[in-house]
Order: C-alpha cells, then structure tokens, then sequence
C-alpha cells in the first residue's frame, strides 16, 4: 500500500490549484510547474492512489468526488507545513514558501531523525545511510535558513525550530495518510488507530469500545498509549496519537477540542477496616482529621479535592499522585484517603480491600470525554470509534460498570 512520502509533493501540491482553477495549464503556472510535467505527475499520483482525480473534458478539469477529497487532504497537509515554517521562519530570512520546495525525502529523512533521536538510530530504523540522513536534514536546514538539529555532546536534539518543523511534518503526513485510507472504499473500516488513554477511561471505557470496534473492523490495529493529560498533550499536538480519553480541563488549550463523553461520580475512598469505614453520614471536618493522596496540581481530581476544603484548613496531603496502582497499594497499608472513581477500584471493592465512605456531595462530579485537534478531520474508522465512545457513554452507568467488572 502507498505511504504518504511514496507521493510526490510539488504534484500533490498542485492538485487543489486544479481543482481551483479548473485548467491544468492555469494550475502548472501558479504551482511553478511545466504543464507536461504536471500531466504526467499527476497521472502518476493517480495510478499510485487507484482513483481517477479528474475527469479530462473539453472545457478543462473537473474534479471527482476522490479528487476533492484529495484536494481538501493535501490543503490540510500542506497548511500544517506551512505553519511550522512560517514559525520555523520567523527570525530568519530563507526561501520564499519553503514548504513548496520540500522534498518528501527529505521530510522522511527528518521525521525518522526526529523520532529516532539520532542519526545512528534513524539510518537503523530506515535502512539509509547517515550521510544521506545528514544531507536531507542540511538541505532543509537551508531552507529554512535556521538550525533545525542542535548538538549536544556526543547526541542532538531538535531545535525549537526544529521542533515545529517535525510538528508540521506529522501532522502533514497524517492527512496525506488520511486521505489514502479514505480513497479504498473497501478498506475503509481498516488501518491504524493510537488512542492517549487517562487513568479513568483505562478502567473500562476505552477497552469496552476497542472490543466493540475490534468487533466491527477486525482488519484495524490499535496502539493505546498511557498517560496523563500532560503526558499526553503534546504527543496529541505533534499527530503521535489521534485522540485522548479521559477528565476533560476546565480550560482547554488553543487548537484543541473537547467532547463531552460522560459524568463520573467521585468518591471518598479508604481501606476496608478504616476506622471511618463504618461511619454513616460523614462530614468533612471528619474527613479532614486524616491524611490525604491528591492529585497532581491542576487536574480535575485535584480541584474537587481543593473545592471540598475550601476556607477551612486543609488536612495533610503527605501523597500526591496520579498513578491509580499506586494509590490503591498506598490505601490498602495506610489511614490514607483519597479522592477517586468507584470504577477505577471495582475490582478491589469487590474484593473487599477498599470500601467507598459514606459521604455525599453533590458536586463531586468530573467530566469524562475525548480531546482532538481543532483542526482535526477524522478518517471513517476513527469516526466510528468515537460513535462506540459516545454510545457507550450513554448507556454506561456506575453501577452496573462495578458489577460487571467484579464478576
């Protein structure tokens, strides 16, 4: 199958000017193309892809329904690239447009540096030779007329530059993959997915929905990646994963977006034979009389767990965590409370080694859902994924979740 760097760029970057246009004459002109060059270039692309972009009639270029798509894919790509030069570009004065001017190979080159951390690494994870590596890495260098690979020591690392750059290139890269999936009808259920998962969605959201999906499209792999939400934010930036599941933030950053999934109830928990576990209608001068696991500064578990001490003097907070297995062990051997969702825990309430007090407040309730690019445009399978999110959210209650988990 077609990878996104088997196509050439200046012909991909032309076709929206076709589809623009209309004329393959008017589209080679403003693409700084030869118009025979652009014919056969594109002929190419469409053998490559297996779909025919245009229609060749008398009165110019009409483009297909595949040709549109391609068009919209390759502006998205090629407006990620020029957002990382314009950035990479900013002190410096280099070539005009440079992402018009880039190679797919050199792209290649870059992204494997980028991912590798080293030219040693890339040129084994690609099979290229490190001068190769070197000089599609310089020739970009020069485009940009800026330092994209720092040296450090005996290793390197990508300048803020650079940086952008290797943004631009995978998110680019990610259209073009996009619109290669979207073009095979037949395997339009089929690819690859990498989901960010948080602790919550970890429990039994997310597995519930890869099953159903599995079930759906057995041709389609899955790569979950595991994190917290600042783990996690910038991989989502960067294009490494395509959404992130989990506590939505009150404040959400430039660029991103939130869908809201479902409403999780948090409870106050502790071991089984605390001694408030027997305790009916606890108040929070009692809770507070004992030590606390909280969680790290500025996620939704820790504003609730702000909100609830509020104007009083908080209890000690000898534990801050994030890591759910932690703070199970840690609750299981100590007075220790903490602040977290039943779901998380079902296996160990069932089991009776951590029991959920009895205290009731009404707004101790997060927000579950998914987060994705502003500017991200799903593929079908994607799409399809986050339908199985949604319904499973609905019809998802906390009570039956603990039970069915227990069994």
């Amino acid at each position: 199958m077609v990878s996104p760097f088997d196509l050439n760029l200046r012909h991909l970057g032309a076709i929206p000017a076709i589809v623009r246009l209309g004329n393959m004459s008017a589209a080679a002109e403003a693409s700084n193309l030869s118009q025979p060059a652009l014919t056969q270039g594109l002929a190419k692309i469409e053998r490559q892809l297996g779909v025919k972009a245009f229609e060749r009639a008398p009165g110019g270029m009409i483009p297909t329904p595949e040709g549109r798509l391609i068009a919209a894919r390759v502006d998205a790509a090629f407006g990620h690239l020029t957002q990382a030069t314009r950035y990479a570009g900013r002190h410096r004065r280099g070539f005009n447009r440079p992402e018009r001017l880039m190679t797919a190979t050199q792209l290649r080159s870059y992204l494997a540096l980028a991912d590798a951390g080293s030219f040693v690494d890339a040129a084994r994870a690609t099979g290229w030779s490190q001068p190769a590596l070197h000089r599609a890495v310089r020739d970009l260098e020069q485009l940009f007329a800026s330092p994209l690979v720092e040296r450090r020591g005996r290793g390197i690392a990508l300048s803020a530059d650079g940086r952008a750059v290797a943004r631009g290139i995978r998110l680019a890269a990610s259209e073009l993959a996009a619109a290669i999936a979207e073009l095979r009808p037949d395997q339009s259920m089929t690819g690859r997915l990498v989901v960010g998962a948080m602790p919550l969605s970890r429990a039994w959201l997310l597995p519930r929905a890869i099953a159903k999906l599995l079930a759906e499209a057995p041709g389609a792999t899955m790569a979950v990646v595991e994190g917290s939400w600042s783990e996690l934010v910038e991989p989502l930036r960067d294009g490494e994963i395509d959404i992130m599941i989990g506590a939505l933030r009150a404040e959400i950053p430039v660029g991103l977006d939130q869908q809201p999934l479902l409403e999780d109830r948090l409870a106050v928990l502790a071991r089984h034979d605390h001694p408030l576990a027997a305790a009916t209608a606890l108040t929070r001068a009692e809770l507070a009389r004992y030590p606390w696991i909280v969680g790290p500064v500025g996620s939704p578990i820790r504003a609730h767990w702000e909100r609830l001490f509020a104007g009083d003097s908080p209890p000690p907070q000898p534990v801050e965590c994030g890591s759910v297995i932690t703070i199970r062990g840690v609750l299981a051997q100590s007075d220790c409370l903490t602040l977290l969702s039943t779901d998380q825990v079902a296996v160990e309430i069932a089991a009776g080694i951590l029991k959920p007090l009895t205290f009731a407040d009404p707004e101790l309730v997060r927000v579950i859902g998914l987060t994705a690019r502003s500017d991200w445009r799903p593929t079908g399978l994607q799409q399809r994924l986050i339908e199985i999110l949604r319904r499973t959210g609905e019809e998802a209650t906390s009570g039956n979740r603990i039970v069915e988990q227990a069994k």
